[in-house]
């Protein structure tokens, strides 16, 4: 049986019934709309992402498999626990959004690995989200310079990353440390990963049915972290 593909309206921010996403491509729910702030932040709440490419319509997401970190499985082994230890680099919570979200737009992504899915109009759409406070970034500095970071979503308690770079050794693993540091100490649940790859493996992300990451963010929705933890500071 084909499944069904819902064309989105541009007049609303509906979307179909998570459980009439594909199974292949796994995860597929529905072509089109826009990447307007609502529709995003709707999107988000929804355990529902966008993810295409140069060329390619508007596509949203839901795969039937989920990556997820709780604060307690992240895994540190012995060499990286060293390099904290003499730990070159310091960070910062929202002091260079745009630059981080356009470095990570530089990284080769995508299926052929040759490519990337944060395209230009992608970038604008999270730098609105950011302007809103719903989209937040991670820097790793040395020496006055950008060498790594990440960005992603809030929602509730839930961390929706997004994207990482380095351009140093181990600079998107301390993005990710102070990220998991940050949320644990500001009363977070977990990070939404998406979908689960060798490195995120290697951080101590594990994988779980949609059905159960879904009734984790509508919990995690519950929560209201303090909005001063993502003032411009360092960590």
């Amino acid at each position: 049986m084909v499944p069904v593909i819902y064309q989105l309206s541009p007049y609303d921010n509906t979307f179909p019934p998570i459980a009439s996403a594909a199974t292949d491509p796994d995860g597929l729910l529905a072509i089109g709309g826009d990447l307007s702030p609502s529709r995003l932040v709707e999107a988000y709440q929804s355990g529902i992402f966008p993810w295409y490419s140069d060329g390619e319509p508007l596509l949203w997401w839901s795969p039937q498999i989920r990556g997820v970190l709780f604060f307690e499985d992240f895994y540190i082994n012995r060499s990286f626990a060293k390099f904290l230890r003499k730990n070159p680099y310091k960070l910062t919570v929202n002091k260079a959004f745009e630059d981080v979200i356009s470095h990570c737009s530089t990284v080769p992504r995508g299926r052929g690995g040759d490519g990337t899915w944060i395209t230009g109009e992608m970038i604008f759409a999270y730098i609105q989200l950011h302007q809103l406070g719903h989209a937040h970034s991670i820097e790793v500095w040395q020496d006055g310079e950008l060498v790594g970071g990440l960005y992603g979503v809030i929602v509730g308690g839930c961390f929706c990353g997004e994207s990482m770079f380095h351009l140093k050794p181990n600079a998107s693993k301390v993005a990710y440390w102070g990220l998991v540091n940050w949320l644990k100490r500001h009363g977070g649940h977990f990070i939404d990963c998406q979908m689960q790859n060798d490195f995120l493996q290697t951080l101590g992300v594990s994988e779980m049915p949609r059905e159960l990451y879904l009734k984790l963010l509508t919990a995690a929705q519950q929560v209201v972290l303090p909005t001063d933890m993502w003032m411009t500071q360092q960590i």
